[in-house]
């Protein structure tokens, strides 16, 4: 069911400081920081030759990885994003297969302009799952 590996996502305080490391210690391509109030975060994404990695960074005080900081001070990996042909096929296995899908269950449009939805760790081994629409 799951297609490539869309991107790994990497949660931190400062997404500037964050992309420096990735730019200028790593010599990486990195977009420039995109405030997604509907996520809650900001994001920045690092391109690779096979995948990405996307950096969060809060925005707000009820962003969904505040918890996460929290926890991880120095932030840390957050969540894996797979591709997947249909979201909506996707998300009705999921539950029929009695995984958790977040929120509303219902997909949202992700930073990639696409749909996604995730999955909750606890049935994935501890590891956030996105699954985003090809």
């Amino acid at each position: 069911m799951i297609g490539r590996l869309n991107h790994v996502a990497v949660a931190t305080k400062d997404v500037r400081k964050a992309s420096a490391i990735y730019r200028d210690t790593l010599g990486a391509k990195v977009s420039e920081p995109v405030p997604l109030p509907e996520h809650g975060v900001t994001t920045v994404f690092v391109e690779l030759p096979n995948t990405k990695i996307e950096l969060l960074e809060p925005l707000g005080e009820n962003s969904p990885i505040v918890k996460f900081l929290e926890k991880n001070p120095n932030g840390g990996m957050h969540h894996v994003c797979y591709e997947v042909d249909d979201i909506h096929a996707a998300r009705d296995r999921m539950k029929a297969m009695g995984a958790t899908v977040t929120g509303s269950g219902e997909p949202r449009i992700g930073a990639h302009g696409k749909p996604v939805i995730f999955l909750h760790p606890k049935d994935f081994a501890g590891t956030l799952i996105e699954l985003e629409q090809a």
